[in-house]
């Protein structure tokens, strides 16, 4: 590797050091004698990298250049920042903006919007947004997403981010929580709203289809809203379907809604829910590779865990949640419908995703989130241990927690094989993501448990299955955390340490990163990580939060009329 010099804004960066020979020039930050991955896959190159402002402005051999800080990286990795696929640090970076559980891992790029965004809200969805908030209390004085995004930049971000806008959240906002197709009117209307939150930089349209009111939409009205995403090179998102019984079908669906539209297609957290699942994930292989034969753009993501979370209305059937939290609490009061739902509950089906009985039994499931103060000494019990405590059959007990709490009650499902964690990293259009908020371990986020992925995802990746198994080699990781999502997103001038692009920049220990987060304790940092630059600015230094905030809004391929071909 060479040192290169970018134009920048047509002014050519050596012009702060009078045009002195890179090898000689004085910058703001050098980083000495990493192991420069690109992240395009490439082995590593000895080599520096010359920060000024918030860009790189030259990688290679730079000799007797000096810079007014001085970053040694010997023996360390030096790579791109890590593009996390799902995040769910929506709220928790209202609480605090310093991302300490993803920035430990080298996150520098947080992608929102399985389903639901924070925008666009009307003043019903605002109202019930406050309502149902947890731990952390937050206002609300955004309407659209683009406004959610530039609040938290505003508010000051350790990371970047970015966010597809929630189909889930369109349906609401024009067909409310009901079990309808939308009018023409109200699908013309939703379709206006996914070309302002395009125009306003969005990813794509994200969808969660096992979960209410999602699950009541159909194929094409997802087709229609996918169409316009990809108007604008936007990308369709989704948490398919079915990911136990009909998973195939559900992969069939995404891949006919990428044709249809025009969009690429991504699945979610992809994985095969169910011991009697497991044995679907080859053919998931074939349909995607397939797809992928034929010309169109069709990947995954995932996260590096056997269990899944999220909340104990995904043990239940759609049809008991339609018109909202409310209505869905009220019905698990009436001792009639209580009678029904147990025998739904019980017994599998094809016709709705449930979670407990994919899990295999109550002691596969872990409560970790509860709002009542009451029921807070549960969190982090199982479910057979709940059950035990209140002598009370599953089904019952869930529907409980869900009245006594007022809340879809967090919990851990404990889903997928080993075998099959290790078959998919191994595929190389798997992305990866942590589906889960970004904490850090003291104050208000010790109220409640956590999945372990939270702080452990991207760590257990590099450490446990590259370090440790040797699953996919260093380089190859790191090109799936970096070039990869930011080239399928559309995302301009990040995912690679290349002259001229943004200084988001990970180095780290490749023998010494290792995850600490489990399920009886998940609220503990990955180590190994000792520097991270964000937007060329250091947010951890040997190890230790800075403090600084430089994380902005990232936004897609529609911003400002950005034609990406």
């Amino acid at each position: 590797m060479t040192f290169s010099i970018v134009l920048i804004n047509g002014c050519d960066q050596t012009s702060v050091s009078n045009q002195i020979s890179p090898s000689s020039a004085k910058y703001q930050i050098l980083i000495r004698n990493g192991q420069i991955y690109d992240g395009n896959g490439n082995n590593p190159e000895l080599g520096d990298i010359a920060i000024d402002g918030d860009r790189i402005v030259a990688i290679g051999q730079l000799g007797n250049a000096s810079a007014d800080k001085v970053i040694d990286a010997e023996g360390l990795a030096v790579t791109p920042g890590f593009i996390n696929m799902l995040s769910w640090a929506t709220v928790s970076l209202l609480e605090d903006g310093h991302s300490q559980s993803d920035i430990r891992q080298g996150v520098t790029l947080e992608i929102f919007g399985e389903g639901w965004s924070m925008g666009p809200l009307n003043e019903s969805m605002r109202a019930e947004m406050l309502d149902q908030q947890g731990d952390i209390k937050y206002e609300i004085p955004w309407t659209t997403l683009s406004e959610y995004l530039e609040h938290l930049e505003n508010r000051g971000i350790a990371t970047n981010v970015a966010s597809f806008v929630g189909a889930t959240t369109i349906r609401i906002h024009e067909v409310g929580r009901e079990d309808r197709p939308p009018t023409t009117i109200e699908l013309e209307n939703m379709q206006n709203l996914v070309h302002q939150a395009m125009r306003d930089g969005a990813l794509g349209v994200g969808s969660s289809l096992i979960y209410a009111p999602a699950f009541y939409a159909e194929t094409d009205e997802l087709t229609a809203l996918a169409r316009v995403a990809a108007e604008y090179g936007g990308a369709y998102i989704s948490h398919i379907r079915s990911e136990g019984n009909r998973l195939l079908e559900a992969v069939d669906e995404l891949i006919q809604i990428s044709r249809d539209s025009g969009a690429p297609a991504e699945i979610y957290h992809l994985k095969a829910a169910g011991k009697e699942n497991w044995s679907k994930l080859p053919a998931v292989f074939e349909r995607i590779n397939h797809a992928r034969e034929q010309g169109q753009d069709i990947r995954a993501n995932m996260y590096t865990y056997t269990a899944g979370a999220t909340g104990l209305y995904a043990a239940m059937p759609p049809w008991v949640q339609e018109g909202g939290h409310d209505a869905w609490v009220e019905r698990l009061k009436d001792a009639v419908i209580r009678t029904q739902l147990i025998q739904e509950m019980r017994n599998p089906t094809d016709t709705w995703e449930n979670l407990y009985l994919a899990a295999g039994g109550p002691e596969n499931v872990i409560l970790i989130d509860f709002r009542s103060e009451a029921l807070k000494p549960l969190t982090g019990k199982t479910l057979a241990e709940v059950m035990a405590m209140r002598g009370t059959e599953a089904e019952e007990t869930m529907m409980d927690l869900v009245i006594e709490d007022d809340s879809r009650v967090g919990a851990v499902f404990f889903l997928m094989s080993e075998d099959n964690v290790k078959a998919k990293i191994a595929q190389p259009w798997m992305g990866f993501g942590s589906d889960e908020g970004s904490y850090a371990n003291q104050g208000v986020f010790l109220r409640s448990s956590a999945h372990p992925r939270a702080y452990g995802t991207f760590s257990r990746l590099l450490g446990n299955y590259v370090a440790d198994q040797d699953v996919i080699s260093l380089a190859e990781a790191i090109r799936r955390l970096t070039s990869q999502p930011a080239g399928n997103l559309k995302i301009r001038d990040r995912g690679q340490l290349k002259p001229g692009y943004y200084a988001d920049i990970v180095i780290f220990d490749p023998a010494g990163i290792h995850d600490h987060a489990d399920y009886s304790d998940p609220h503990q940092y990955s180590t190994g990580v000792q520097h991270v630059l964000v937007n060329g600015e250091l947010v951890l230094e040997n190890n230790e939060h800075t403090g600084a905030t430089p994380g902005r809004v990232v936004r897609g391929p529609g911003w400002s009329g950005f034609n990406p071909d």
